[in-house]
């Protein structure tokens, strides 16, 4: 993921950011002034950092940075590099199933040297010729040997040059014996749902939202995210 030379602008009303807002095939989304240069005059909208970490706001690589910064304490002002991985082919396309039982996510769970482990969501790459949507429950079954109906997508995240797909997932029967399960060393596992923004689980900006969703509901529309995280144990909360 790499930035373009013109920059975006990132504008301020006391504790509230200034947007366009702009609508697509999907519905309303965010952008940052000077985003869209040549289209027409765009209304402006003030979100607190609340509205904009639930909000859809491209690029999507620079609205990481933003609100990082932000959450931190140490919101940029002014012009900042515009960082839109969307715009850029991906290396590969992945889908993956949020399976949610008995108030708890199905993980893949890996061990690491020293003990510790970290969880990514079931799925894998999307084949020649095959949807996201088909991919999503040909690998769970695959990983896990549920089978399962495909729901919403939910997100679309961008991360190291990959682009996902997320979707949710209504999954039948009980997990496969290891020995059946093609997962390069992960083991299945249902992590309780309320534990997730503490799970060291990819994607990491993925992992808090799920939990909050599970609370307060599903997006309309898959929110949009780049992650460029690469270290799970700090808290994330942007």
């Amino acid at each position: 993921m790499t930035a373009e030379t013109r920059p975006v602008t990132v504008l301020f009303d006391a504790d509230k950011l200034i947007l366009e807002l702009h609508h697509d095939a999907e519905g309303a989304y965010h952008a940052f002034p000077g985003g869209h240069p040549g289209t027409a005059a765009a209304p402006r909208v003030a979100l607190s950092l609340e509205e904009a970490l639930h909000a859809r706001i491209r690029p999507a690589g620079t609205a990481e940075a933003v609100l990082r910064a932000w959450s931190l304490g140490g919101a940029p002002q002014g012009p900042v590099a515009l960082v839109d991985p969307a715009a850029v082919e991906p290396v590969r396309v992945r889908a993956g199933a949020v399976v949610i039982r008995d108030g708890a996510l199905l993980l893949i769970r890996f061990t690491e040297e020293g003990g510790g482990s970290h969880y990514e969501i079931p799925g894998g790459g999307v084949e020649a010729g095959e949807t996201p949507a088909a991919a999503v429950l040909r690998e769970l079954d695959e990983e896990t040997g549920l089978a399962g109906t495909v729901g919403p997508e939910v997100a679309r995240v961008w991360k190291d040059g990959r682009h996902e797909h997320y979707f949710l997932v209504s999954a039948t029967g009980e997990v496969g014996p290891p020995e059946t399960l093609d997962n390069y060393g992960g083991a299945p596992a249902w992590v309780p749902v309320e534990r997730l923004p503490a799970t060291p689980l990819w994607p990491r900006r993925l992992s808090w939202r799920i939990e909050h969703w599970h609370r307060t509901g599903w997006p309309e529309r898959p929110a949009e995210l780049a992650d460029s995280i690469t270290e799970l144990g700090p808290p994330c909360g942007w």
